[in-house]
């Protein structure tokens, strides 16, 4: 059930179809079932402006690149309104997803943040194989200087969902910047 705060673990995941800016990974536009394979899927709430987003930008990719190497997918959903901030909207967004090597796609209208309940940037759901939501948050709790970080619970929530274990933390508050809303 969907609370006031939007979707939280144990909530199927919205659907969506949103244009991609990133073509060289994935196509034109792309559905939730493109991101959530049987195995399951990483959805973040990116952006390109954010200091936490840039300061995390190098384990989001490494992070990308290990659900890819064991069958999860992984996608970037920026919703943030470009006349709040410039620097996110869409030429900003094929210019940044040139670095990228998953999707980065665009909520224009904001439907799919609210769906969602996304607060800031970034801020991750991960979905198991049947898109139930089973981790949503933080990726860890020092956004801005990986050196810091004394915590990995999107790691752990990963590991647990390619073991089939149990998410021990499936809710954190995430650490960045506030959604830019219309």
């Amino acid at each position: 059930m969907t609370s006031e705060l939007g979707l939280e673990p144990g909530d199927q995941a919205a659907d969506f179809t949103l244009k991609n800016a990133n073509l060289n990974a994935g196509p034109d536009t792309m559905k939730l079932a493109d991101v959530v394979g049987d195995s399951g899927g990483i959805i973040v709430f990116t952006c390109n402006h954010c200091p936490y987003v840039i300061a995390s930008e190098s384990r989001i990719e490494n992070m990308a690149t290990r659900c890819r190497s064991v069958g999860i997918g992984f996608v970037g959903i920026n919703s943030n309104d470009p006349i709040v901030y410039a620097n996110d909207d869409w030429d900003h967004m094929v210019d940044r997803a040139e670095s990228m090597s998953y999707p980065y796609l665009h909520d224009s209208d904001q439907t799919i943040a609210h769906a969602y309940g996304a607060q800031r940037t970034p801020e991750f759901y991960l979905l198991d194989g049947s898109s139930k939501i089973i981790y949503r948050g933080r990726m860890d709790d020092s956004p801005r200087d990986p050196n810091s970080a004394s915590t990995n619970e999107l790691d752990d929530a990963l590991n647990a969902l390619i073991t089939g274990g149990i998410v021990q933390t499936p809710r954190t508050e995430s650490i960045g910047c506030s959604v830019k809303w219309k």
